[in-house]
């Protein structure tokens, strides 16, 4: 029987995946028959690529996915590709430089506009004036004791 699972890549804590068949039999990590995508989880977003044309193959074939590989095939559209369901909603893709600098200056232009500035609301004590402010309350003190 064969399957469709994940193949672990990487350190230990930044781990890796290739999406493989195998033989049910073989180990997690061991010899695979073909790679037919990647896993990165750590990417943010997570890097998914999943080659369609094989997988599509495979599952006509009757490899089964394990529940991880169903997960992500169903993510990519994959799954439902081979059981002729509708497709999913497409994968959200990064943001780009000039997507994040463009929304950087139209915040930027809303501070500017309003009523904020670039100094601080209240002004900070300078600490002459707090040694200043203590010592006629301590003297105060002083004579109410005496």
């Amino acid at each position: 029987m064969l399957k469709i699972k994940l193949k672990r890549l990487g350190k230990i804590r930044s781990p890796h995946y290739r999406i493989v068949v195998a033989d049910a039999r073989v180990r997690r990590d061991g010899r695979a028959l073909e790679e037919i995508g990647l896993y990165h989880p750590v990417q943010n977003p997570s890097r998914i690529e999943v080659n369609a044309e094989r997988a599509q193959y495979w599952l006509s074939v009757g490899a089964q996915p394990t529940d991880a590989v169903l997960a992500i095939l169903k993510l990519t559209g994959d799954w439902q590709a081979h059981k002729g369901l509708p497709a999913p909603a497409p994968l959200l893709q990064p943001a780009t430089k000039e997507d994040k600098r463009a929304s950087f200056d139209a915040f930027a232009k809303a501070l500017e506009g309003g009523d904020a500035k670039g100094e601080a609301i209240t002004p900070k004590a300078k600490k002459a004036d707090k040694k200043t402010e203590e010592a006629p309350a301590e003297a105060a003190a002083e004579s109410t004791e005496a």
